[in-house]
């Protein structure tokens, strides 16, 4: 055989070894790309995002999108060849696979974390958009989870609320746990707790749930020398007419400072925020109108570019990393909270852009 000849069968052999080993052998990574973005002042699958009863509401215009990242999955193990793809392709990143999942968790225990963030940003998503509306909001202390094989499980439910412990009133989260703590581990204590179904009940009309409860008694574990009984009480809003958010297959808790704005715009006499502009944006919230940052940044700015985004409202956390790669044509707008949020439509809504605030990359 000619050397030539030789050669070259060499060299496709060699490549053809590199290639099946670029395919059989997975690596430590995961990818993330652009995910949908669904207006939160329109239509989802035929059906209103938002939808609120039992309150006027007011005509809307332009968008105030939430955006997502769409991942690989836990279980998915990329191979060589896809995450050398995944850096060069500029609309995607590829990451270790830990920052995403935690290890040794599953997919089921992913699904079932970003189930659960995704219906507390709702929550926290509607008080933040009620307060900035001075609209009252009333609270209680409920069940949040029940540790399975603790004592309380089976005893006690999530969604129960939580009137008084040791005949002691319950007024705030914190209550809980301190008035356990002061029982030795064996003693026993006793809620008053209105069930979780009664409890529904009445928010759904917009009431705090009435009546004397009914008492549970516990006998308390050790923990670390301290007495439990295996719960976490968390805060739980009544909300004084229905508001519901219709959006599936959409996880985390990302999109809790659009789903409020869309709120506030939905609720206010002549409201329309936007003006008619198209914007997007992202960033979690809490029940007082703080907005957090968020993971997947550069991913969700693409997203909302290529959607047609003129403004991206940006977690102040978020903006340095956002402003490294800002997709030509969008401008990154920082806000610390939804009233930085309202005022900066106010002044995109007036076309009054000298002063609204920017993000630019870190050292700027």
């Amino acid at each position: 055989m000619p050397r030539r000849t030789a050669t070259l069968l060499a060299s496709i052999l060699m490549l053809i070894a590199l290639l099946c080993a670029g395919v059989l052998i997975p690596v430590p990574y995961a990818e993330m790309s652009p995910g949908p973005t669904v207006n939160t002042l329109g239509e989802h699958n035929g059906e209103p995002v938002l939808q609120i009863s039992g309150r006027k509401t007011y005509p809307t215009s332009g968008h105030l999108n939430m955006t997502t990242v769409r991942v690989t999955g836990p279980d998915y193990r990329m191979n060589l060849l896809e995450a050398v793809y995944g850096w060069l392709d500029p609309d995607s990143a590829v990451v270790p696979h830990k920052t995403l999942y935690p290890e040794g968790q599953t997919a089921e225990q992913a699904d079932q974390q970003n189930a659960e963030e995704f219906s507390q940003s709702q929550e926290s998503a509607k008080a933040a958009a009620l307060k900035q509306l001075h609209i009252p909001v009333a609270t209680q202390t409920v069940v949040g989870t029940v540790v399975k094989g603790k004592p309380a499980d089976g005893l006690l439910h999530a969604g129960d609320v939580i009137k008084a412990v040791d005949g002691q009133e319950v007024r705030q989260t914190g209550d809980v746990a301190k008035l356990v703590t002061r029982h030795k581990p064996g003693e026993k204590v006793v809620f008053t707790v209105i069930p979780a179904k009664e409890a529904a009940a009445a928010e759904k009309q917009g009431k705090r749930p009435e009546g004397p409860g009914k008492q549970v008694a516990i006998t308390t574990a050790a923990d670390g020398g301290r007495a439990i009984v295996g719960i976490q009480a968390q805060l739980d809003h009544i909300f004084p007419f229905p508001i519901d958010v219709k959006l599936a297959d959409v996880g985390g808790p990302s999109a809790g400072l659009m789903f409020a704005l869309g709120i506030v715009d939905k609720l206010t006499p002549g409201g329309d925020l936007t003006g008619g502009t198209f914007v997007a944006g992202t960033g979690t919230i809490d029940d007082q109108g703080k907005v957090g940052p968020i993971g997947g940044i550069s991913m969700k700015t693409i997203g909302a570019r290529d959607k047609g985004a003129q403004f991206f409202l940006t977690p102040k956390e978020n903006c340095a990393a956002a402003a490294k790669d800002t997709p030509s044509g969008l401008r990154l707008v920082k806000v610390g909270s939804i009233e930085d949020a309202v005022q900066a439509l106010a002044k995109i809504r007036k076309k009054d852009l000298a002063d609204l605030p920017s993000c630019t990359p870190a050292g700027h």
